[in-house]
């Protein structure tokens, strides 16, 4: 299916514009033509002296003043539709990918997505104010000059056009040839952009195993493959002016040869044929530039279809039609029979038939090796993938039957791997709550231990962080992560091994901030230290995807040959004796529910 029409069809709301475009350029078109047309009178008439010079010089210079305005407002005016509409589709776009599933971001690069949104958007941009403005200002000259020709001399302008017909099967396959040529070059550029996010996101590491010259290598060859795509599509954009060209010339003898026969016979004057040929030399700049619309439309449609791929791209965690805002929190959270597998995975299953109730207010610690599930089963609850099989209730709910907002808005969530955002430590505390107080922002950071440093950095809560927070340490990070959450005020809360790569003084202080964190809410924490989760309400151990035990410590532990056991007998999340850290839950700081 041809994209230009879906990818033209962005510019219906601005229909004004466009018609005042069109207005300046049948102004254009019209002064060109009037232009040409001067010219035989000024030679038969004004060069004898049988007319006055000034009213054809006056004539001569209003013909081009239209001409000029005509030429800057069409131009001027398909560049702003061009860019509203790249704007429109870059944030509709942008807003698409954003909506999509953990499950897409997974199959997809950040560098492929970039290409898509900035490389394939800014080739759309082109084509929809450059390639579409020269294809209506100069096929409307072209039409003027035709007709102005055919008044002329209609036989004389049929052999004029001759070569008309040789010029459109050359490009139609340079077209396709670009076409094919320009997807394979936004492809290359596609891997550039990969490997550019890659190599300066993890930066550190390069540096710490001195793989500088490999990422270089690994550049140079990406960099290379687009130099040779380029090359291609310049080659055959570059056969096209010398086409133009050896036709022109042909056109060009086969005019003067019959003219000269035609001023032979009397049939015309020298002024009318010298206003021909004027004429006909100049349609050769519109039609130059007609030549290379259909291989920059190829090219639009190459990047068109690259974007509209994207746009066709259903998410898999989609809102049921009627889906009404899920209601506070009150009883509880039901696994019921969860089965879960990636789409790309075939039939290998992450979760099998999980299945355990977790009431308001609990603690429920997630135990397992590493692959067990954990991570998986708690990325279900918000529905960043939706389950295979079974369902996830909350207050008897299907949580697939409520709004995604709704469901969102109920649930916080702190990470190994912090994710904060290139502004101020004010803006990233009020992530998720844009219209919080300045006091209500301090209130979050001092009950996450975040404050004390926060005011002895140069700008405190106006300090801007750098990218993922780079400027902070990990357990400053995750405070701030902690306050984030507590400003939300959610009151169900996801802890996914959140000081798992903590020093022992930075996990004393997560583990107190954690603490007032969970007070009174429902939680789901997954970590390797056993020691952090022995004061839980619940444990649930996992083993390939199935729930193998659940119980408190005691009594897991009282199990010999169980999960849990042996988990604690091999010490895979024991803390180092040197540095003894006891946790929020050891000293009973967190008030868990009605088990605990």
């Amino acid at each position: 299916m041809n994209p230009l029409p879906r990818l033209f069809g962005y510019s219906r709301p601005y229909r004004g514009r466009l018609a005042a475009a069109i207005a300046a350029m049948l102004i254009y078109a019209a002064a060109s033509a009037g232009v040409a047309y001067l010219i035989t009178p000024i030679i038969d008439r004004v060069l004898p002296g049988a007319d006055s010079l000034p009213y054809w010089a006056w004539a001569v210079i209003g013909a081009y003043l239209l001409k000029g305005l005509g030429a800057y407002f069409s131009a001027y005016l398909m560049t702003d539709i061009g860019q509203r509409v790249v704007r429109d589709i870059r944030n509709q776009l942008f807003r698409h990918i954003l909506d999509q599933s953990a499950g897409f971001f997974g199959r997809r690069t950040s560098g492929q997505l970039m290409s898509r949104i900035t490389n394939d958007v800014n080739q759309v941009q082109q084509a929809v104010s450059e390639t579409v403005g020269d294809l209506l200002r100069e096929g409307l000259a072209l039409v003027g000059f035709a007709g102005l020709m055919f008044y002329r001399d209609y036989r004389l302008a049929l052999v004029c056009l001759t070569s008309a017909p040789i010029v459109v099967y050359p490009l139609i396959r340079l077209g396709q040839r670009v076409r094919r040529s320009t997807r394979r070059s936004q492809e290359e550029l596609e891997r550039l952009s990969h490997i550019t996010v890659e190599a300066f996101t993890g930066h550190r590491i390069v540096k710490a195993f001195s793989a500088e010259a490999h990422e270089a290598a690994r550049f140079d060859a990406a960099s290379h493959r687009l130099y040779r795509t380029n090359l291609k599509v310049t080659s055959t954009l570059s056969l096209l002016p010398p086409i133009m060209e050896l036709l022109g010339g042909v056109a060009i003898v086969g005019l003067i040869w019959y003219g000269s026969q035609r001023i032979a016979s009397g049939v015309l004057t020298q002024g009318e044929f010298t206003g021909f040929i004027f004429a006909a030399f100049m349609m050769y700049t519109p039609i130059k530039k007609l030549s290379r619309v259909n291989t920059n439309l190829q090219q639009a449609m190459a990047a068109s279809e690259r974007i509209f791929e994207i746009l066709d791209t259903q998410s898999e965690v989609m809102e049921r039609p009627g889906a009404q805002p899920l209601s506070p929190l009150r009883h509880g959270i039901e696994f019921r029979g969860v089965s879960f597998a990636y789409e790309d995975g075939g039939a290998k299953y992450i979760l099998r038939d999980v299945s355990f109730p977790v009431r308001a207010g609990q603690v429920v610690a997630l135990v397992g090796l590493s692959g067990a599930g954990k991570t998986t089963l708690v990325n279900l609850i918000p529905r960043f993938y939706d389950v295979t099989g079974g369902a996830i209730l909350i207050d008897g709910v299907d949580i697939r039957d409520v709004t995604l907002r709704s469901l969102r808005a109920q649930i916080g969530i702190v990470t190994q791997e912090t994710v904060l955002f290139d502004d101020t430590i004010a803006n990233n505390i009020a992530y998720g709550s844009p219209g919080a107080s300045q006091s209500e922002i301090e209130a979050a950071a001092n009950t996450a231990h975040a404050h004390e440093f926060i005011v002895t950095l140069p700008e405190g809560y106006a300090t801007r962080i750098g990218e993922r927070g780079q400027r902070l340490s990990g357990g400053q990070r995750q405070r701030l992560a902690i306050a984030r959450a507590l400003l939300k005020n959610s009151p169900v809360l996801i802890l996914d091994e959140a000081t798992s790569s903590l020093d022992s003084q930075s996990e004393q202080l997560v583990q107190e901030a954690l603490a007032n964190l969970m007070r009174n809410r429902t939680a789901f924490v997954i970590a390797h230290r056993l020691s952090t989760v022995r004061r839980a309400d619940s444990i649930v151990a996992l083993d390939r995807g199935r729930v193998v035990e659940i119980g408190r410590h005691d009594e897991l532990l009282a199990r010999p040959g169980g999960v849990y056991a042996k988990l604690y007998d091999l010490q895979l999340f024991d803390r180092e004796p040197e540095h003894p850290v006891e946790s929020a839950f050891e000293r009973g700081v967190v008030k868990t529910g009605p088990s605990a």
